[in-house]
This record gives structure tokens, C-alpha cells and sequence, in this order.
């Protein structure tokens, strides 16, 4: 495997990579040297979790700012804006959370540079024309995970009852916000974002997409809980994910509406509006 070749022969290009992220945001956000003395993969969790942190924050500040202040004529209606008491209950939900949430792409990162994947760090060692075929497999593939994994929260009376239910307490437009995006027990986060490792022994994925795309989603679970229905097919945008709020018996994917309609979950915004 290309991991395996990078970490057997010469420098693990990997873990130069990782101890290069780990210094930008580590040499930028923690006062002294210390953390220099974390073995490798706590520095890599230090990073990811400090940096998740970032994102959420920076994100859903502005996502709010925009959508709740500067156009809140345009998007939303005054009845559905949440109150700042519900979203501070989201931010401290997902603040608790934060650190195991990270744990995964850390863990995924370890494994990479251990060379137990089959993740590749150049595009060329592919070509262009195969790296775009692994990552629509890896995008297929993670977007089947995610879609079996949340019904199956669901489906599962002591998973749902212990884990999604944290989540599930936003179930109306005037609760939902881009800060529940990430409102989840910490064990049901990294379920559901699971499928991105695993997709790493079967596929083979360039290390910075699954990097990118592991982050991507706090920006993409912030999206579909805004409540703002985008109608662009085949996004499951927050129109879709709304439905699942308040159903909970549909809309169960995450990026596309395609596994709800392949498994027959799919519900329109459009069926809503007409049986209202």
C-alpha cells in the first residue's frame, strides 16, 4: 500500500504532514512548549480538537449572525428563530463532546501513518482520473454509512434512548440552529462519522480529502439544521433535514437524498407543505 511504502521507506510522509499541521496550530494556540512532549498521536488530538473547536465556533457565529440578524427578513421567519437560551444549550452540548468527536480523524491519522490503510499522500501515485473514481466510491460509501448507521439510531430502541435522543430534543423549526449541527452525545457523533475511517481499509483515499472531508462535516451538519430549504437537487439541504426533526421517520442521509430514496425514507418539503 502507498501508506505502507511512505512509512517503510525513507520519511512517513504522513506523519511529516500531521507534525505539520500539529505545529501551525499548536505553535499558534498553546502558550509554552509542552505539548512537544505529548507522544505524536495526543499532539495530532490536541490539534484536531482545538481546531474543532475553532470551526464550530467561527462557523455557527457567523451563520447565525447572518441568517438570525443581518437577513433575518430574508430567510427565516420571526417565529422560527430558536432563542439564545436553546442555542446556548446546543453550543454546551457540543463543547462537552468536542474532544471525543476529534478523537477520530486523530485516530484515523494514526492509522494512516502506521501504514494500516490504504490511503496514498500524492495524487500521483493514482493519476487524476483515479483519484476522482475513489473518491466518488469514498463518498458513496460514507454517504451509505452514514444514512444505515443514524437509522439505526433510530431503529434501535437502547441506541436511540442513550444516544440520539440528545440530539432529538431539537424537533422544531424554533429549536433547530446551525450551533445543533454538532448537539450530539459524543458516541453518536463518532458513529455516525465512522464510516469515514472504515472507508480507509477498503478504498483508497488521498490523506488530504479525508482530512478536509472529516472537518467538512461540522460545516455540512450546521447547514441541514439552519431550517433554510435550499432546493438544490440531490443536496439533502435543511428542508429535508427539518422533516427528519420533526417525523423522525425520514430523510435519514446526509449529503444527498439518494439513500432515502433507494431505501424508500425519502419525504419531499414539498409533501409536507401540501398535507399542512
Amino acid at each position: 500500500m502507498a501508506a505502507a511504502a511512505a512509512h517503510g521507506g525513507g520519511a512517513n510522509l504522513f506523519a511529516v504532514e500531521t507534525d505539520w499541521y500539529n505545529e501551525i496550530v499548536l505553535g499558534a494556540l498553546v502558550p509554552g512548549d509542552w505539548w512537544r512532549a505529548l507522544p505524536h498521536p495526543m499532539r495530532s488530538w490536541l490539534r484536531n480538537t482545538l481546531s474543532g473547536f475553532i470551526l464550530y465556533y467561527v462557523t455557527g457565529f457567523l451563520w447565525c449572525f447572518v441568517i438570525y440578524y443581518w437577513k433575518r427578513h430574508a430567510y427565516i421567519p420571526k417565529d422560527s428563530i430558536p432563542s439564545v437560551e436553546a442555542m446556548k444549550k446546543q453550543i454546551a452540548v457540543a463543547s462537552k463532546a468536542m474532544a471525543v468527536y476529534c478523537a477520530l480523524p486523530a485516530a484515523s491519522e494514526h492509522m494512516i501513518e502506521c501504514g494500516w490503510t490504504r490511503s496514498y499522500f500524492h495524487i500521483s501515485e493514482v493519476g487524476w482520473p483515479m483519484h476522482f473514481v475513489y473518491l466518488a466510491l469514498y463518498l458513496i460509501f460514507v454517504e451509505f454509512g452514514i444514512y444505515w448507521m443514524h437509522r439505526e439510531l433510530h431503529d434501535i430502541k437502547p441506541l436511540y434512548k442513550h444516544l440520539h435522543a440528545t440530539h432529538h430534543i431539537y424537533n422544531k423549526e424554533n429549536t433547530l440552529s446551525p450551533w445543533a449541527g454538532l448537539a450530539f452525545h459524543p458516541l453518536d457523533g463518532v458513529l455516525q462519522a465512522i464510516s469515514h475511517v472504515v472507508a480507509l481499509f477498503i478504498i483508497p483515499v488521498h490523506f488530504r480529502t479525508h482530512i478536509a472531508l472529516l472537518f467538512l462535516e461540522a460545516v455540512w451538519t450546521s447547514n441541514i439544521h439552519d431550517c433554510i430549504h435550499g432546493k438544490v437537487w440531490p443536496v439533502m439541504g435543511a428542508g429535508y433535514h427539518t422533516i427528519h426533526h420533526t417525523t423522525y421517520r425520514h430523510n435519514y442521509g446526509h449529503y444527498t437524498i439518494w439513500m432515502d430514496w433507494m431505501f424508500g425514507t425519502l419525504r419531499e418539503p414539498e409533501d409536507v407543505l401540501k398535507k399542512d
